[in-house]
């Protein structure tokens, strides 16, 4: 057996990683990904010892190449991670939130998601849970690192991760999607029709498209950037000098606006972007001009902010765990004590306030008119304590091909797609009759192996020109 480690790292923040490349008898293993993590495997048969030996030879040269050198495994320190650290001090307000119900996940929570069906809470000790709107929990996640944020894209949900990858959790097996640079500290993310944008702790703005591939990175603005939203029409950037807009196809800056303090949230509608910041406010900002139309005061750091539908109402939550309502011309509805510390990601929907929070809870309160004003006079509903079902279904992240269940034979409606080599590159293309056949598909990369055919669920058309997967995938034997 022969082993080669090769690592590329560099000062200054810029690449960390390694690749191994085993040899033993006809079968190579291949291992890369971050120093100081297990990485991700591969590994492929050949016809002889020889095959095998040329062919780990050139993976090997390829790497040389592009400045990977020689290393002893272990000796380098892994890159380290920014985890976020916040203040949580007790509510001034003289009434609590009338809270629903309440789920404590165990560790701070920074990721929240609230669908039709479901209400997602992702923590800082990577588990990803999913409740019913009543509060019942249906299923756990967990992942190999904390969960910095979960966004949706549109069928898709994924959670940003302190281990450097971006996963799927629309199915089944959650799947490594994006595999970020190390050089590239995630503070958080967005992704539209299939492009993730990537904000970071150095104040930049990454882009990169359903294949896993960088685009464009802009930065230099400010730092420590903890927005990013998107849209058809733009990337919206919050940074610590503010809000920049850019061109989503190249990053050309469409117009930058200063804050009242550094921006360390944002959120989106349809003609606005909103922006909390540490000077205690949220701004709400033009999407077409950058124009401040709007200034929400509160009597703290502002960690997170909602809007109601065409931004009837304003919610925000302070470093001193309260939780404020606005009308939208800025005038101050109530405070109220969130009763679990301070909201650090919510989300409005129909009439009901999700808050994730610094003791890790997800917390529903009933923002309705009727509710709250009950709750001003000090009258609220008992809160429910949601407790975990005895046997609650728990899904295991992976980023091995071998984790990746196989069928002898096509299921009704199902889409075969095959794994090609293409310049270099692997790719996804549709097999089944009835798709584009030039068209890619939008497929984890951990477990592409060139040859090889795999049977999706369903396929969906994106607007880049490419297909999405939906459901479960499993190699076709």
């Amino acid at each position: 057996m022969s082993r080669t480690y090769l690592e590329l790292s560099q000062d200054g923040g810029g690449a960390h990683k390694f690749y191994e490349v085993t040899v033993e008898g006809q079968v190579v293993s291949v291992r890369y990904g971050r120093i100081g993590t297990a990485g991700q495997s591969q590994t492929t048969t050949f016809p002889t010892a020889e095959k095998a030996q040329a062919a780990a030879a050139r993976k090997i040269g390829e790497k040389v190449r592009k400045g990977y050198a020689p290393a002893v495994r272990g000796q380098r320190a892994p890159r380290a991670v920014t985890r976020r650290q916040v203040a949580s001090a007790p509510s001034t307000a003289r009434a609590v939130a009338p809270v629903l119900w309440r789920f404590r996940t165990g560790s701070a929570a920074f990721g929240i998601h609230v669908d039709d069906e479901r209400c997602w809470v992702g923590n800082q000790a990577g588990d990803v849970y999913t409740l019913a709107h009543g509060g019942e929990v249906l299923a756990r996640y967990h992942l190999p690192d904390g969960v910095k944020c979960l966004v949706a894209d549109d069928f898709w949900i994924y959670a940003g991760c302190d281990d450097g990858r971006v996963y799927d959790l629309s199915s089944k097996l959650p799947l490594a999607a994006y595999d970020i640079a190390a050089d590239v500290d995630i503070f958080w993310l967005d992704i539209h029709e299939g492009v993730l944008d990537v904000a970071d702790r150095d104040g930049r703005l990454t882009v990169i498209d359903h294949e896993d591939e960088y685009q464009w990175s802009r930065g230099g603005r400010g730092e420590h950037a903890w927005m990013v939203r998107a849209d058809d029409a733009a990337v919206y950037h919050g940074h610590s000098r503010g809000v920049t807009a850019h061109a989503p196809d190249g990053g050309a800056e469409l117009w930058h606006t200063p804050t009242q303090g550094g921006v360390l949230f944002g959120w989106q509608e349809d003609d606005a972007v909103y922006a909390a910041t540490a000077r205690h406010v949220v701004q709400r900002l033009s999407k077409a001009t950058g124009a401040i139309e709007a200034t929400y005061r509160c009597d703290g750091s502002v960690y997170s902010c909602a809007a109601s539908p065409g931004g009837r109402f304003v919610f925000a939550g302070d470093s001193a765990s309260s939780v404020y309502c606005f009308d939208r011309d800025g005038t101050r509805l109530w405070k109220l004590d969130t009763g679990s510390g301070s909201a650090l990601s919510m989300q409005y929907r129909d009439e009901r306030l999700y808050l994730v929070t610094a003791d890790g809870s997800l917390v529903c309160v009933d923002a309705g008119e009727t509710a709250v004003a009950a709750a001003q006079r000090g009258s609220v509903p008992v809160a429910r304590d949601v407790k975990l079902a005895a046997a609650l279904p728990t899904y295991q992240a992976s980023t091995a091909a071998a984790s990746v269940t196989s069928v002898a034979t096509v299921p009704a409606g199902s889409v075969v797609v095959e794994c090609v080599r293409e310049g270099g590159r692997t790719r996804i293309r549709v097999v089944s009759e009835g798709y584009e056949p030039s068209w890619n598909v939008q497929f984890p990369r951990a477990i592409r192996e060139p040859g090889a055919r795999y049977v999706v669920d369903a396929l969906h058309a994106a607007s880049g020109g490419f297909y999405r997967v939906r459901g479960d995938i499993r190699r076709l034997l």
